[in-house]
């Protein structure tokens, strides 16, 4: 089948793509090790949060092969790919399916980090818009969905992987460089997506970030007050 070289992934779709893995894997480092660096931990949940934010609003608004219009497809879609009978470029209907699991678990995870605690000192922004015991829960969810989401990550790796080595479909070079070398012939480059969409994204994803993570502005990011000095009792 002839093929052409054509512009695929555009660099907002590939900024957002290296900087949410290179976020969470802080994040999850930062909040298994606690300590002082539990500070990190939430401003790193409040950048994927922006992260987030920024990718639902650029599907909706971003280049071609972005758009969740472009790539999210029903059971029909997904069978005839698992027929073999699928012919488009970009996100699979499988791979759409991966993607948007993986969107909705980690806005899960970051909307249960806002609410979650460690026990000690550390609170997330809206900690105080619910009671103790809500918080525990969603701290236990937080804290489960953190491995799940490590075990989702690694099926991902595999799956480029296997990708490379037996279909021999390279989904790692694109999504570097935003081109790919060997589309279909009647494929074309990715179009929309411009300067404009993107500081609306941007704007918006900077917004929502502001907004939660001014719950934090003067106290929760200072370290907690040492304890008051032991006082004599006096003998009479």
């Amino acid at each position: 089948m002839a093929t052409q070289r054509i512009y695929l992934w555009d660099l907002p779709t590939r900024l957002f793509h290296w900087l949410l893995l290179a976020a969470f894997v802080a994040a999850f480092i930062t909040g298994q090790v606690g300590g002082n660096l539990i500070v990190w931990h939430g401003r790193l949940g409040v950048l994927i949060l922006a992260l987030v934010v920024f990718r639902l609003v650029w599907g909706l608004i971003g280049s071609t092969y972005a758009r969740f219009s472009q790539f999210v497809a029903g059971p029909g879609a997904i069978a005839r790919y698992l027929r073999g009978q699928w012919q488009g470029i970009g996100h699979n209907p499988l791979g759409a399916l991966s993607v948007m699991a993986l969107l909705a678990l980690i806005a899960t995870q970051v909307g249960t980090g806002l609410f979650a605690n460690d026990d000690i000192a550390f609170t997330g922004p809206l900690y105080a818009l619910v009671d103790a015991e809500l918080s525990n829960r969603l701290t236990g969810v937080h804290k489960f969905l953190s491995d799940v989401l490590l075990g989702l990550v690694g099926l991902h790796v595999l799956a480029v992987a296997y990708y490379r080595r037996i279909k021999k479909h390279d989904l790692l070079t694109p999504m570097v460089t935003g081109w790919k070398n060997d589309a279909p012939a009647h494929s074309r480059s990715a179009q929309g997506g411009g300067i404009v969409a993107f500081a609306t994204a941007a704007l918006v994803a900077g917004a929502v970030a502001w907004a939660v993570g001014s719950g934090w502005l003067g106290h929760t990011f200072a370290p907690p007050p040492p304890p008051p000095a032991a006082t004599e009792t006096p003998s009479w």
